[in-house]
């Protein structure tokens, strides 16, 4: 195949077989032979590496795009001088022609980082522009931040503030003001005290005349909210009601008569919400809790029950900085990342099956005491595929193991009923023991729970495992979070240490990214996440930033885009591919 005496290179994926080292399917080039020296394209090289398609050798790839490589002095330059040179940006020509054979790798990082920039600048001025049109022409209400009503909450509120929830309340009451519609974002980490700063926004605007509406994606979420607001409405003797699939239709009819007469100031509910029947006289603010677990028509139904009402969206599941800004560029959005004073870190311990008997004496330790355990797992019935410990099972088990306590379950395929019956015994401590799905994941408030037991941990995200560790630790005693760990991996063991030794909601939602990437934290592709060619929201968040900036700095300066024909084209271009329609127009 080579001549005698000739040096070759040999490049590929070293292995250890049976006989010692070798290249998985090499590639081989000779750079030398006994006559002459052979001068090649490949060796001292960076070489680009291209997707390829059987019967397609690389070799032929790269001919194919060296060949192509000269048009690109056509392309078109899409960004101002002004702005490459603000971001410290080369030019498209330079980006595209070093990105396939730059000569060293300062050439590589730079054409990447102009192509990365690309990809997240037109994202976020597509989103950026999607939300002008939206509020352009729009007016709403104006809320007043202050009267009475406001004066007579902070006084029979039994807590104060912490600094980060005062500073969202600012951001909510100074959107309210405006004639533009809000649609702010409330990120907030487990039992960080987002509703409170809802509650005072609808406050705002029932003082001002206004009607509110609450949804939450469960009636066990919705219930819970409705609780907690009763207790405060009654001291400011203002009415509130309940609105789910469960409500009885007398009472049904009640709320409707009471709600389109303007009677009834506040409506909590889940999807019923957006039902047909339901007509609010002045609706002025809506809040939506858990906003990813509602469609986009969902919310659309629920904002055209009013005139342009303003919206509050929130959820207690942390995104990472760089998701929020990918999926909601078009949403204001505020954080609150702080914890009200006097919790205790919840104590977290990862465990493996030799472990299980510890487990069940910590929680017949902490049962004996007077405080109560849920455990949770992934399924309901036992599955033939999955070796995994069904709920129902799990609930027998545990009632054999602990004889002497009364074992609880909750699964989301019970009806509704039941599943309030038995959220009812556990709050009322009836049941000392609860096993459920993750349908405990949010709405589940029960401040004496001091134990999570969390089966098959590895099989969760750490996000939802943060979630479900949010449910104790609600009340003045220790608790704990058990970790269950039935993989034998180390890459499971490492990634559940995040959280014994995180209980940053934040951080772990990053780490999270890290270790399972955007399609699965967010879970599938149904989050709306657009594809990438190069960038990435792991390794490129300085970028995402810069873009963003620059996006919101074209976008004050000309929301049209008009003095740009050049980027405006390329948005239109690149907004109908990635995002699915029209913009500007």
């Amino acid at each position: 195949m080579f001549p005698v005496g000739a040096v070759v290179a040999a490049s590929g994926l070293v292995k250890q077989a049976k006989y010692g080292l070798t290249l998985d399917n090499p590639e081989l080039e000779v750079l030398e032979t006994e006559e002459s020296t052979i001068d090649s394209d490949k060796v001292g090289r960076i070489l680009p590496i291209y997707p390829l398609t059987e019967g397609v050798p690389a070799d032929l790839v790269r001919r194919a795009v060296t060949s192509a490589l000269p048009a690109v002095v056509k392309l078109q330059e899409t960004l101002p001088a002004g702005l490459r040179q603000q971001y410290e940006l080369i030019d498209i020509q330079q980006a595209i022609a070093r990105i396939h054979y730059p000569e060293e790798r300062s050439q590589l990082e730079a054409a990447r980082r102009r192509l990365v920039f690309d990809e997240f600048f037109y994202l976020q001025l597509g989103l950026l522009s999607r939300r002008y049109l939206q509020q352009a022409g729009q007016t709403t209400v104006v809320i007043a931040p202050a009267g009475s009503l406001m004066e007579q909450f902070y006084k029979v509120l039994p807590f104060q503030l912490t600094g980060a929830q005062q500073r969202v309340v600012n951001d909510i009451l100074d959107d309210l003001q405006k004639t533009i519609p809000m649609n702010r974002l409330v990120q907030g980490d487990v039992g960080s005290g987002k509703t409170v700063v809802a509650v005072i926004g609808l406050i705002s605007a029932i003082q001002s005349g206004y009607q509110g509406a609450l949804m939450a994606p469960t009636e066990v979420l919705a219930e819970q909210h409705y609780r907690k607001l009763v207790q405060w409405f009654n001291l400011l003797h203002l009415p509130v009601e309940l609105l789910t699939g469960s409500t009885k239709v007398k009472k049904r009819r009640e709320i409707h008569n009471q709600l389109q007469s303007g009677e009834l100031p506040l409506l909590v509910g889940t999807h019923a919400l957006i039902e047909d029947p339901v007509v609010f006289n002045k609706l002025g603010l809506i809040v939506i809790d858990e906003q990813h677990r509602f469609g986009v028509q969902q919310r659309a139904r629920l904002q055209q029950k009013g005139d342009n009402p303003h919206v509050l969206t929130m959820t207690a599941t942390p995104i990472p900085r760089t998701l929020a800004l990918t999926l909601h560029g078009d949403l204001d959005v505020s954080q609150i990342d702080e914890l009200p004073p006097g919790r205790k870190p919840i104590q977290t311990t990862v465990l493996g099956g030799k472990d299980r008997q510890s487990a069940y004496d910590l929680m017949r330790r902490e049962v004996a005491q007077g405080r109560q355990v849920y455990v949770v797992l992934p399924l309901v019935d036992e599955s033939e595929k999955l070796d995994l410990k069904s709920a129902i099972v799990a609930h027998q088990d545990l009632q054999e193991v602990f004889p002497d306590f009364s074992v609880g379950l909750l699964h989301g395929k019970m009806s509704s009923a039941d599943k309030d019956k038995s959220i009812t015994a556990f709050r009322d401590r009836e049941t000392q023991i609860l096993v459920s799905t993750t349908v405990v994941e949010v709405g589940v408030d029960v401040p004496n729970a001091s134990v999570m037991l969390i089966e098959h941990a590895e099989r969760f995200g750490l996000s939802q495992l943060h979630q479900l560790r949010g449910r104790v630790g609600r009340g003045a005693d220790q608790s704990f979070c058990l970790l269950m760990n039935t993989s034998k991996g180390d890459a499971a063991r490492q990634r559940l240490t995040v959280l014994e030794q995180s209980q940053d909601g934040f951080f772990i939602a990053e780490m999270d990214l890290r270790f399972r990437g955007p399609g699965e934290v967010l879970g599938s592709r149904q989050s709306g996440l657009p594809d990438f060619a190069l960038a990435s929201l792991v390794e490129d968040q300085q970028v995402l930033e810069i873009a963003r900036d620059a996006a919101q700095n074209a976008m004050a300066k000309d929301p049209t885009l008009e003095k740009w024909p050049a980027m405006r084209s390329e948005l239109e271009y690149r907004y109908t591919r990635l995002l699915g329609g029209a913009i500007l127009t």
